[in-house]
């Protein structure tokens, strides 16, 4: 990186300040953000949950101002999407303080990135941050000493509890309306930098006793190694797994499911019909697809009580800093198919949704590594609406079912990805992830985002599937089923062995993908069907919304050819699976 202009000067102007948060990833960037602004964002111990900048409003001392959340970077040397978008941020000169995170605990590589910072022509606030865990293990930091190597001003902050962040406003403020800018002279070569870095941080660090390492620390390292490492995260997936199967199944039986079917169905059937006529509006509502019932018993009866404990073990696993380790012992594995084990992240987030994890690939270092996480998620990973789902149609009738949907779907990602790997031109880069300390999960935190993340699939995901249940009354009660069913019978009857009435699961599943599994549930199928049924949906076209995001991020021609890959590898499948058992069967 060349040299930038070595000083500013802040115009006072009664408009609203633009402030710039910027920092490493993991250094609770987000959670200051989300407690100055008020904004409800989430925050996650791991490198790219934030890959595009949040902004949101603050007003202090009267004054109003704008607080951007720039993507967490460990250099200003963009190599991916998510450090363009924060040295383009930079570049604009546009915004009048920088707020600046530092890691109480990385002190040497928070100073090297505060060092990149100051280049730019912007008055820097330094916020060192995470104290408490820095002295929890005996790191002990002189804030003045710090200030004056810096030669800006350093807050030190406990952001989870709010220590410190008033400071923070008053100090921004300060320094947005003096009449003169800070003049910084820090350029510096990489090696320099990191050097200088280095001298400070033993220079400020008053205190570093040596101390016997936490049991969490000994976990910690446990996990990193390949044994027990590996033994470790196979118990911790199985026992997730287990949390969201197991407790989604009582959930529903023994809570959803009699209020659903003892109280809700009753009372809204008899009202509705005691207004209207018996007739097609009347059938639409509470009828074989009504609106008002399976509307309701789909999304919140079948579906939610899985989403609500995915994305509880999901937020525990992310906020305990778990998934870095996790991403260590399948580094091996995943470069097979030419991605980074820091990727396991997003396909772990492809299982509660595909869109966060399409966003979440920008973290990775090249184009192709991208386009590999995001086709694989949108083939073979699927959400945890599409879980629910599973588990509704084979739950009850063969477990092994459900094991082999889920053993379909982790071949398809691994050969799926050799297969990318080699036909996509490009190179991927060694992995480079912090490891975070494992830490206990705060609970307000935890909770906050839990239902942040439960009301957002309300918004996306249950809606659209109420008004796609309407649809799906209409289609059957104005008699288009029948005519659809005739055009699409080679196909689901020939090809894939499913009844006619099959083809309303692959109209709705165009809106949302699991609505291609739970009409099956209406059906009289047999267990081949049912995991027939459930293949084919596993891999068909991706949700509109999914398809949005594809030719956001990669284009009209990339998005197509994926949704082809799709709905071609669903039925190729599908039918393969039909017709293979056929013929076991016949020879036994």
């Amino acid at each position: 990186m060349g040299c930038h202009n070595t000083s500013t000067l802040v115009q006072t102007t009664g408009e609203e300040l633009k402030v710039l948060l910027m920092g490493n990833p993991n250094v609770g960037k987000s959670v200051v953000f989300s407690k100055l602004t008020g904004m409800q964002v989430m925050s996650a111990n791991y490198a790219g949950t934030t890959v595009d900048y949040v902004q949101g409003r603050i007003k202090y001392q009267g004054k109003k101002g704008i607080l951007i959340d720039v993507p967490g970077t460990y250099s200003l040397e963009a190599i991916s999407p998510a450090e363009e978008v924060a040295v383009k941020l930079l570049k604009e000169g546009e915004a009048q303080v920088i707020i600046c995170v530092l890691d109480a605990t990385h002190l040497e590589r928070s100073i090297d990135f505060a060092y990149q910072v100051m280049e730019y022509d912007t008055p820097v606030i330094f916020v060192l941050n995470l104290l408490d865990i820095a002295e929890s293990k005996s790191i002990f930091i002189d804030i003045k000493a710090l200030e004056k190597e810096l030669g800006a001003p350093v807050i030190s902050t406990i952001a989870t509890r709010s220590i410190g962040l008033k400071e923070v406003l008053n100090k921004t403020w300060e320094l947005a309306y003096q009449e003169k800018g800070i003049k910084v002279d820090k350029c510096l070569t990489q090696e320099e930098r990191w050097k200088k870095a280095c001298s400070i941080a033993e220079k400020v660090q008053v205190s570093l006793k040596e101390t016997e390492p936490s049991l969490l620390d000994r976990f910690s390292d446990l996990c990193l190694n390949f044994f027990p490492g590996l033994p470790i995260a196979v118990l911790v997936l199985f026992v997730c797994l287990g949390i969201v199967v197991g407790g989604g199944k009582a959930l529903r039986a023994l809570i959803l499911l009699p209020i659903l079917n003892h109280w809700y169905v009753p009372f809204i059937s008899s009202i509705v019909s005691s207004v209207l006529p018996e007739g097609i509006l009347l059938n639409v509502l509470i009828g074989e697809y009504g609106m008002l019932i399976k509307g309701i018993e789909w999304p919140f009866a079948l579906i939610l009580p899985y989403v609500v404990l995915f994305y509880g073990i999901l937020s525990i696993l992310e906020d305990s800093g778990y998934l870095p380790h996790l991403g260590v012992i399948v580094d091996g594995l995943l470069s097979r198919i030419g991605i980074q084990g820091s990727s396991i992240v997003p396909f772990i987030m492809g299982y509660g949704c595909a869109i966060p994890a399409i966003l979440g690939s920008r973290a990775a270092t090249s184009h192709k590594e991208r386009l590999i996480i995001s086709t694989l998620v949108t083939l073979a990973v699927p959400c945890i609406a599409q879980t629910g789902a599973f588990i509704a149609l084979l739950g009850n009738h063969s477990m092994l079912a459900i094991v082999i949907v889920y053993f379909i779907s982790f071949s398809f990602i691994l050969f799926g990805g050799m297969i990318l790997n080699k036909m996509l031109k490009g190179e991927v880069s060694p992995m480079l992830l912090e490891i975070p300390s494992l830490l206990i999960p705060n609970e307000q935190a935890l909770f906050k985002k839990i239902w942040l993340r439960i009301r957002s699939f309300m918004v996306e995901a249950e809606l659209p599937m109420i008004l796609a249940v309407g649809l799906a009354a209409v289609v059957v009660e104005t008699g288009m089923l029948n005519s659809i069913g005739s055009l699409v019978q080679p196909l689901v009857v020939g090809w894939l062995g499913l009844p006619p009435e099959a083809s309303i699961a692959l109209i709705l599943g165009i809106i949302r993908r699991e609505l291609a599994v739970l009409p099956l549930l209406e059906l009289n199928l047999n267990t081949l069907q049912m995991v027939v049924g459930a293949v084919v949906a596993l891999f068909y076209l991706p949700c509109l919304s999914v398809f949005g995001i594809l030719v956001k991020e990669f284009r009209l021609k990339a998005a197509m050819l994926i949704s082809f890959l799709t709905i071609f590898t669903a039925f190729l499948v599908g039918g393969i699976i039909h017709h293979s058992a056929k013929l076991i069967l016949s020879l036994f």
